[in-house]
């Protein structure tokens, strides 16, 4: 049985009843360690398995942990090529739970967090993950989301400037101490907002450690997981989110040595030009691209520690320290724009 307040056996078991879920026995739950962000549990009965997620029990800011969001953009992807777990039940108010909860199906395979993790692997097998990790982002953006019942889910048209005020707005939320660079990066890019770019749903957080890899295959992706910052909008940002995580001093936001920042990925550069060989898409303005992920980086630091301080870090270790690596993506960020 769980002792971990954020998910008590008792609360699951009504919200899965309420949801028509069969549950055989006793419910046995399991939080999964090294989340800085929605907590994630491992859920068994007698007979299923599941993964639970909620978001944190403190330090919450708007928009952050939206499991109605995750809810959505899952249930419209299912049977489209872009492989995701099955939704199995969803808690929108608190009402079972105390917070919004999703139910989905456990998917069987391996994830790749830390370096360590990569050692298993040949260099060819990084090399196809890496190539199946940018093919299925590619898969991803060609959805056609309104066939698919998201043509609400967003508004795509300005959400450039718009993620530029987000951060912005985030940051004063976030913040721990004040850091000019970090105004001085947002006027910058609200500045130079591209005046034209495609429309599409966006993960906003990719990268190796947000898919479940097949357990004998490093080139087969079995799900995309953690959508809570899913969106519609300019699929660039998406890119170079992933390009911005492969970036070393992530490694300081997460308090570990993460695969995604490996060497054996390939550089940045070329992360960047892969997706536009394997899509057709023209990088655009690039550098903008790259200032506004640095920024959303930054930020994501600051929060994590912004958490921490409010006792809602997960159990993270070095949660405390995340946001010392804040100002070097900021200073990133504008040397992209430079």
């Amino acid at each position: 049985m769980s002792d971990h307040p954020g998910l008590v056996p008792d609360d699951l078991r009504k919200l899965l009843t309420a949801n028509r879920i069969d549950v055989t026995g006793e419910l046995k739950i399991e939080l999964i360690s090294g989340g800085r962000s929605n907590l994630t549990f491992i859920v068994n009965d007698d007979v299923h398995r599941w993964v639970a997620r909620r978001p944190p029990l403190a330090g919450l800011t708007p928009s952050a942990h939206d499991m109605e969001r995750e809810w959505a953009v899952t249930s419209a992807l299912v049977g489209t090529g872009v492989p995701v777990a099955t939704p199995v039940a969803i808690d929108r108010t608190g009402e079972f739970i105390g917070a919004p909860c999703t139910v989905v199906d456990f998917v069987d395979g391996q994830v790749i967090r830390s370096a360590q993790d990569l050692d298993a692997w040949t260099d060819d097998e990084v090399t196809a993950n890496f190539d199946a990790l940018v093919r299925t982002l590619g898969r991803l953006h060609e959805v056609d989301y309104a066939a698919v019942g998201l043509a609400d889910f967003g508004r795509p048209d300005g959400f450039a400037a718009r993620q530029v005020k987000l951060w912005t707005r985030q940051w004063g939320l976030v913040k721990t101490r004040e850091l000019p660079d970090v105004e001085r990066l947002a006027d910058r890019l609200a500045e130079r907002i591209p005046g034209h770019a495609r429309s599409t749903i966006v993960h906003g957080d990719y990268r190796v450690d947000n898919t479940i890899i097949a357990t004998d295959d490093p080139a087969q992706i079995a799900a995309v997981v953690d959508w809570e910052m899913a969106a519609l909008g300019d699929p660039l940002t998406d890119v170079a989110m992933m390009c911005v995580y492969h970036e070393p001093f992530f490694a300081q936001v997460l308090g570990f040595d993460p695969a995604w920042t490996s060497p054996r990925y390939p550089s940045t550069e070329q992360m960047a030009q892969r997706y536009a060989q394997v899509t057709g898409a023209d990088l655009g303005d690039w550098g903008f691209y790259m200032g506004l992920a640095n920024l959303k980086v930054g930020v994501i630091a600051e929060g994590i520690t912004h958490r921490a301080l409010q006792g809602g870090s997960s159990g993270a270790q070095g949660a405390e320290r995340a946001a010392e690596a804040t100002a070097t993506f900021i200073a990133a960020g504008l040397e992209a724009l430079s």
